[in-house]
């Protein structure tokens, strides 16, 4: 069955459109439902604590054996555990995740900020220089959140070549699915041998199960074991599993839904080039609008309009990619925002 705008067209106008959370708008994937219902049943009963069947799983769709996966309540509380097994600094791109300072705080790391190039992208170079004595983790938003913005091989790979081997090099890779740059490496596959590169994933984006909290990372043993050992007993709970091994099962479907996404993403970032100056390039299910000291302006005046969407004071707003239906009612809402703006856009 092939997607059409008037399939997906589902909101009445006076419901809000939720563009803030980088989630996915057409519901849990078929199985998923039933899946927690019947996990549900057994609530009074504790969950496997290794998550063997869906790490076990997981190891057969990346190719890799159970003991390099870890499961964890999301990508980045795994994050998180990876600062805690190695402590020191960590650095990051920034404007990045914005999880990556907090996470690293709380887990006992120094969190050493990289700007971005003027071009919303990772200064690959200047992260590696950035490396020091005391580093003992680096991480690589590919793509990142919130610009969208990816890194290709070449410059990955002279990236990878710079870092140390006793530092760990993170690729967190939530955005995968959603890639369609050919240059844009698969992490795991182009740099999975290496015993210093852990990936970080989830299946709270594509795969729809962003309310159930379920990430996953592949290291390499010796590295997943360090990061096993820190993990709260429990932390990937037996809803979760049952979903995550659900949501598997229907990879077709998620694969038709996201090429969804990626053609409504393509959609608006070309209404958006007459409407705001230099949006970069998405491989996300997201878009970046480098607004500038307007952001909260428009943020507040989409919100007006029913509209919410992200808005980061005084460098841009991130808008999700929903429905055909809602994606429009955004453009629509930014137009009004942009004619009702005080400050005229960054050029």
């Amino acid at each position: 069955m092939h997607t059409t705008r008037a399939d997906l067209a589902s909101d009445a106008p006076a419901t809000t459109v939720r563009l803030a959370g980088n989630e996915m708008p057409f519901g849990p994937l078929p199985g998923v439902v039933e899946a927690i219902a019947g996990a549900a049943a057994d609530a009074h009963r504790y969950p496997d604590p290794a998550s063997v069947g869906l790490r076990e799983a997981l190891a057969r769709r990346c190719g890799v054996t159970a003991d390099r996966i870890v499961t964890g309540c999301g990508s980045a509380a795994l994050f998180a555990h990876l600062v805690a097994s190695v402590g020191g600094e960590v650095v990051h791109s920034w404007r990045s995740f914005e999880a990556y300072p907090m996470l690293a705080a709380a887990a006992g790391g120094t969190s050493v900020p990289v700007p971005v190039t003027p071009e919303h992208r990772h200064d690959l170079p200047a992260m590696a220089a950035a490396i020091g004595p005391r580093t003992r983790l680096v991480v690589v938003c590919n793509p990142d959140n919130p610009t969208g913005t990816a890194s290709g091989r070449a410059e990955l790979d002279r990236f990878v070549a710079r870092v140390p081997s006793d530092v760990l090099v993170v690729v967190d890779e939530a955005y995968r699915e959603f890639v369609t740059d050919p240059d844009v490496p698969d992490a795991l596959a182009a740099y999975g041998d290496r015993p210093n590169v852990v990936v970080l994933r989830t299946l709270s984006k594509a795969w729809g199960l962003a309310g159930l909290r379920l990430g996953y990372l592949i290291a390499h043993p010796e590295v997943a074991a360090a990061v096993g050992k820190v993990v709260i007993p429990f932390s990937t709970n037996a809803v979760a599993q049952a979903a995550g091994l659900a949501a598997l099962d229907a990879e077709v479907e998620m694969a038709r839904r996201v090429a969804v996404v990626v053609a409504e993403r393509e959609r608006v970032a070309g209404e958006l080039a007459d409407l705001v100056p230099d949006v970069p390039p998405s491989q996300g299910n997201f878009l970046w609008l480098p607004v500038g000291e307007a952001a909260e302006h428009v943020g507040r005046a989409c919100a007006a309009e029913g509209v919410l969407v992200r808005a980061y004071a005084g460098e841009g707003v991130r808008m999700t990619i929903g429905t055909p239906a809602q994606n429009d009612r955004f453009l629509a809402a930014l137009r009004h925002a942009l004619r009702t703006g005080r400050r005229p856009l960054p050029a």
